[in-house]
């Protein structure tokens, strides 16, 4: 008897080392949990998009979990501690410079999604040609959308940039200002909250269609489908040929997707496939 519950024990023990075995790590931890991908985005238009996407990508056995932030810092921090598999909130440029202020993040692009055109919107006045000298102007603080809204500026006519500064332009990179412009640099988030308090604002369009603006209607001037400025899946270096990643762009790129964006956003959100 003694023998036959040692016996019984050892066998138990084999099995249990070879169920342990069959785990196998992989970029996502276990076999089981390769089959969900945790994608970390903001709210409108970005998490909005992945609902969509939820659908097509299930066809492809792949769960997708949605993780919402509402800044421009802590997603990328989260994906390069493999917190999450990829994020969806940024274009390249701001991603770029971000790589180059914190040296041990190591993501690259996998994919870009779309263009969310930047807009000059305000409460105060119906035409750039109201802005009176000395109004007060709020852009993004951060170095990308900042030098991009006051490319924006002089395109619209507003102002002149120093040659050759580019989208790393910033405040003192203003060669002309006839106007006497005064800008207040604030987080991109809270753009859209100084416009009772500023003569003029330039948001992002997400951040505006969390406020229930509306690109296409409520701006004074607006980019065109040419931005450079295209919203992309980051994920970390090396991690772009994973098949999860794959199925992910595959969805993104699907029919399904790209007329829910179109339908949606009707121009406020431009397909960028």
């Amino acid at each position: 008897m003694k023998k036959r519950v040692l016996s019984l024990l050892a066998g138990l023990t084999v099995a249990a080392l070879a169920l342990t075995g069959c785990g196998g790590d992989t970029a996502g931890g276990s076999s089981s949990a390769a089959k969900t991908l945790k994608v970390g985005a903001t709210a409108v238009p970005h998490a909005e998009i992945l609902e969509a996407v939820k659908p097509v990508l299930e066809k492809d056995g792949v769960k997708l979990e949605i993780v919402e932030f509402n800044d421009y810092v802590q997603p990328n921090l989260a994906l390069n501690d493999k917190e999450l598999d990829a994020n969806f909130f940024q274009h390249k440029p701001y991603l770029d410079n971000f790589m180059e202020e914190h040296k041990d993040v190591k993501l690259a692009s996998a994919f870009g999604v779309h263009i969310e055109p930047m807009g000059i919107y305000s409460k105060k006045v119906k035409d750039l040609k109201e802005l009176k000298d000395g109004a007060a102007i709020a852009i993004p603080n951060d170095p990308t959308n900042g030098g991009r809204a006051l490319l924006l500026l002089e395109k619209a006519g507003l102002l002149k940039l120093k040659a050759g500064v580019g989208e790393k332009a910033t405040v003192q990179d203003v060669a002309e200002n006839p106007k006497n412009f005064k800008f207040q640099e604030v987080e991109a988030a809270q753009v859209p909250r100084t416009l009772e308090d500023v003569d003029a604002a330039i948001i992002n369009s997400n951040f505006a269609m969390q406020v229930n603006l509306n690109p296409t209607k409520d701006t004074l001037f607006m980019e065109d489908s040419t931005s450079p400025y295209v919203n992309i899946i980051a994920v970390r270096e090396g991690d772009g040929t994973r098949p999860e990643i794959q199925a992910l762009i595959k969805a993104l790129k699907s029919d399904e997707v790209k007329k829910f964006i179109e339908d949606k956003y009707k121009g406020a959100v431009v397909p960028a496939f």
